[in-house]
């Protein structure tokens, strides 16, 4: 059942990039950042490419500007623990080599920040 829920998640989360406005793209250094926006010009997306992938923290929000995903990639692949909200539910997600390889999930409230 998590695995199903988190497939969910990950799933509408890669929707994002192909339901937005053209990308707001800004040279950092060596990285390009790249801003996705709603079509009531709220952030969407945001988050890094370095050689053409995907690499640094990406976070996503949803139209009323609320916090939806946060993690990390690491040349093109996610790493690390990510973060996803869902209303009252907070879901930690563990990744390897943009494999699953934990996850925790909360409901209680004062656990589910999205600062």
């Amino acid at each position: 059942m998590k695995k199903i829920m988190i497939l969910g998640i990950l799933m509408a989360s890669g929707m994002v990039f192909s339901q937005s406005k053209k990308p707001f793209l800004e040279q950092e250094g060596n990285l390009v950042k790249a801003t996705y926006y709603y079509d009531n010009g709220k952030v969407q997306q945001q988050g890094y490419f370095k050689d053409g992938k995907l690499d640094g923290v990406w976070t996503s929000f949803d139209e009323s500007g609320n916090k939806k995903s946060s993690g990390e990639y690491k040349d093109g692949e996610k790493t690390g623990k990510w973060f996803f909200w869902n209303n009252e539910t907070l879901a930690e997600v563990d990744y390897s080599s943009s494999q699953i390889k934990s996850v925790k999930n909360w409901k209680q409230e004062g656990l589910v920040n999205r600062n």
